[in-house]
């Protein structure tokens, strides 16, 4: 896969946590939902992640994977659209992260701003392990085997994809220079006709002079309509307009999702530790009970009482779930003490309910057929490890390590 075409593809995982909530399906599945539309995207389950924290309780570890895996489909992940797989079912993924250590600098991996946090977070854990200092090189290995173009991630997570990106570009810079390089690119140019060559050189100037970004996207699509060039002239080419070497794996892009709003039930942000979750595909009862049983603004002790929906954790549900008339009812009623706090909530319990019913439908369908989900994700193992090969095969070549 050329560095041109990488642009069109998305990777992104999980760790396996188990049964996953509705905090999970606002933050990340809606968006992967959206995404396989777009682009070529593989979404994998992190198990080998799960034992950077999970080392000592590796036995948790299988049944959240399927469980997982079970709400991806149930939520519209389809598998006919993405590459669904397991980390662990691509050692090219662990040889990768291991060929990277060799040239990548320990301080770089000392001041990943997760690092030190999660260590702090997670006291209670040893955490102080070979596998958890190097867990965000893995995390690049991920993403540079399959040379994906951008990563959907959060804000908080964006410093792990910068990473990533000097990590190829070191790479690039140590092993693309293949002897005869700025010769081989220019035998390449000529191969581009004289229109399309003087083109070329009119934008890598303007890319290298003034650091024009659209000439480099316009020079990326002019590469990528070539037809009388190479895959490695083409490399060659995408790499010498941005002055390197020879590109072998491309820098990804972020994809910045939009930030989660959904909170949990007491108003902090829904998270298993902190026991406020709504599950993926809890059944009714329970979740009407628990939407119910939440807690309110203090300050309406009784129902005669005026209340404050900024001060409200169901109001915060409200601005996930409700159109503005709503919101406007509750605005009005609950300051006016017009309202109380269960015909709030009622809403809020219909919109909940409405929006997890197709997912507990399709979930039911993959649990009574497990053998089906299991054949979807080795399938997508396979296709994944194909793809994961290519890289590594020219990994080692450059490395020297392809004896033939």
């Amino acid at each position: 896969m050329s560095s041109v075409e990488s642009q069109s593809r998305v990777l992104s995982g999980m760790r396996p946590t188990g049964k996953l909530h509705l905090g999970h399906y606002h933050g990340v599945l809606k968006n992967w939902v959206q995404l396989q539309h777009e682009y070529e995207c593989l979404f994998f389950v992190a198990d080998w992640h799960a034992l950077t924290t999970h080392y000592e309780d590796p036995q948790i570890i299988e049944k959240s994977v399927w469980d997982m895996v079970i709400d991806w489909l149930a939520a519209g992940i389809n598998p006919g659209s993405a590459t669904l797989f397991l980390q662990s079912k691509v050692p090219e993924h662990a040889e990768l992260h291991l060929l990277l250590s060799m040239m990548t600098p320990l301080g770089w991996l000392e001041r990943v701003p997760t690092y030190k946090d999660q260590q702090e977070k997670l006291k209670e854990k040893d955490l102080a392990t070979y596998g958890f200092l190097g867990y965000p090189l893995l995390q690049s290995a991920d993403i540079l085997a399959y040379r994906a173009g951008h990563v959907p991630v959060g804000a908080d997570q964006v410093a792990h994809v910068e990473l990533t990106r000097e990590v190829a570009r070191r790479f690039n810079h140590l092993y693309g220079r293949e002897p005869g390089f700025e010769e081989n690119a220019e035998a390449a140019i000529q191969k581009m006709g004289k229109k399309n060559a003087k083109l070329y050189r009119s934008l890598k100037k303007k890319y290298l002079e003034q650091g024009d970004q659209d000439a480099l996207e316009v020079a990326r699509a002019l590469l990528k309509e070539q037809q009388n060039i190479t895959i490695g002239d083409r490399e060659r080419l995408f790499g010498y307009i941005e002055g390197g070497g020879k590109v072998i794996l491309p820098e990804p892009h972020p994809l910045l999702t939009p930030a989660a709003k959904m909170p949990g039930l007491d108003g902090q942000k829904m998270s298993k530790s902190y026991g406020n979750t709504i599950g993926l595909r809890e059944e009714e009862d329970s979740v009407v009970q628990k939407i119910k049983t939440m807690r309110t603004d203090p300050q309406r002790v009784r129902r005669t009482d005026p209340g404050d929906p900024e001060k409200c954790p169901v109001w915060q549900l409200h601005e996930v779930y409700s159109a503005e008339d709503t919101k406007c009812w509750v605005q009005e009623g609950c300051r006016s003490a017009g309202i109380g706090c269960l015909e709030c909530k009622a809403p809020i319990i219909d919109a909940v309910l409405a929006e997890q019913k197709p997912i507990r439908e399709r979930a039911k369908q993959y649990e009574s057929e497990p053998g089906m989900v299991r054949s979807i994700v080795v399938e997508g193992s396979e296709q994944a490890r194909d793809l994961a090969k290519q890289t590594l095969e020219e990994v080692r070549k450059v490395m020297g390590l392809s004896y033939s």
